[in-house]
């Protein structure tokens, strides 16, 4: 299965370097690429790719604003930005939003990893966002939640899938499924992505 992917960057050599490096890769193709936000909605409904990498800031439309366009009107859309931009307010508006990742165009060995992660469900931090994020916030339990969910909690926000979880907390993939359902529940969220940005934001 080839993952197919579109590329939008207002800088046309970072989407020749992009295009280069993504199509090195045997199993993954760019089907389509774009200089501005305005292309992204018209460009998904043409080739459906299966992830979209895109810039945050861009001259005409932001990456913001062109993500919240397409998952308007395709909600199953995979966003991954990659910008060279760590604002944590870009960040925090990327997750609300649903994107399922934020990674530095200076991580040049990230991307590939970052793209089959989105494909297996994951999100996507680039370590420094990470670190700072910790730094900001260091991990610590949240009153209401039992110390199993506090540790599920916190490998979501993490961007580790059910296997990974099951696979750390020594549980089954049922079990771990229960217990973000217990979770999501309990705080009233949604999905993963809300529970990552409930998690930094704690």
């Amino acid at each position: 299965m080839t993952i197919r992917t579109i590329l939008i960057d207002d800088d046309c050599l970072v989407v020749q370097a992009l295009e280069t490096i993504i199509s090195s890769k045997p199993g993954l193709a760019v089907v389509a690429t774009g200089n501005d936000g305005n292309e992204v909605v018209t460009l998904y409904a043409t080739h459906r790719p299966d992830i979209v990498l895109m810039d945050i800031r861009m001259a005409q439309l932001s990456g913001l604003d062109a993500a919240r366009q397409i998952l308007e009107h395709f909600p199953l859309a995979r966003i991954l930005f990659i910008t060279t931009f760590q604002d944590d307010e870009y960040i925090a508006k990327a997750l609300a939003l649903g994107c399922h990742g934020y990674i530095l165009k200076q991580n040049i060995k990230g991307i590939l990893p970052a793209i089959e992660a989105v494909m297996n469900g994951q999100l996507v931090f680039d370590s420094n966002i990470v670190s700072r994020f910790q730094s900001q916030s260091p991990p610590k339990n949240i009153a209401h939640l039992s110390q199993r969910e506090n540790e599920l909690l916190h490998l979501v926000a993490e961007g580790l899938n059910n296997k990974e979880i099951a696979e750390t907390l020594f549980l089954s993939e049922g079990t771990v499924r229960n217990y973000l359902s217990q979770l999501l529940e309990k705080l009233d969220l949604r999905d993963r992505t809300q529970l990552a940005i409930y998690y930094y934001k704690q």
